[in-house]
């Protein structure tokens, strides 16, 4: 077992000036140093930055929500960056309904990261409406080597609101990986198939039988979710 990762926070400045409040998780070296099969494991994530994007700052998403695969994926040997998106918590500026203005929050921490993480490879996870909102970064970071979305809103209600972005991932020819349960309320599972028939590049999905939206984000799926990431890095 790893120790509990070192947790710090700092301010990353969006190219339109607004300031995002960020945690940066790193994992701490292993206590036993005899577990050499795993020391070798933390090395070779250590070059990985996963950046984690909120749920809908309208409806209450924020950073706290990742914390626990945040903790998780660090255990694992990956730095990990959360935050606040414009106008949530200490983050300056204010949420836009569409998620558009928040596709620059997310370029701006991927940026940072490389720059002060000693990183070359980013992971982008979004989760619900976190997700059109970094498939919509993907190709702006070049970076970003793989895309994992946790529930992403596909259905026909929620596209009123973020279907511009859709067309952002799925014509991204980066690996994609796409969470859903199969009782999502959002999205079916048949939508959900019928968008990524579309996609570019190299598409996975895993689907959580009889699993609902909000469930699907609840702290009881956290270390699943972790597993299925951190699976999805190890075949980049």
């Amino acid at each position: 077992m790893s120790r509990t990762p070192t947790i710090d926070s700092c301010t990353v400045e969006t190219s339109d000036g607004v300031k995002l409040h960020t945690t940066i998780f790193k994992p701490n070296p292993y206590e036993d140093e005899e577990e050499e099969a795993l020391g070798e494991e933390i090395s070779k994530n250590s070059s990985w930055v996963v950046v984690l994007v909120h749920p809908y700052s309208i409806l209450g998403g924020c950073q706290s929500l990742l914390r626990g695969i945040a903790s998780g994926l660090s255990r694992k040997g990956y730095k990990v960056l959360t935050f606040d998106m414009r106008g949530v918590g200490r983050s300056t500026g204010k949420p836009s309904i569409t998620g558009f203005k928040e596709i620059k929050d997310v370029v701006a921490v991927c940026k940072w990261g490389c720059e002060n993480l000693s990183v070359n490879k980013i992971l982008l996870v979004g989760s619900s409406a976190g997700a059109p909102i970094a498939g919509s970064a993907v190709d702006q970071v070049e970076q970003i080597v793989g895309y994992v979305s946790i529930g992403y809103p596909f259905g026909l209600l929620a596209s009123v609101l973020f279907g511009r972005h859709h067309k952002n991932v799925l014509k991204s020819p980066k690996p994609k990986l796409f969470i859903m349960g199969t009782q999502d309320g959002f999205t079916t599972v048949k939508q959900l198939n019928n968008k990524l028939k579309s996609a570019a590049g190299r598409v996975e999905t895993h689907l959580i039988e009889g699993i609902g939206h909000f469930e699907l984000e609840s702290p009881a799926y956290d270390s699943q979710m972790v597993i299925f990431i951190a699976e999805f890095i190890n075949s980049l």
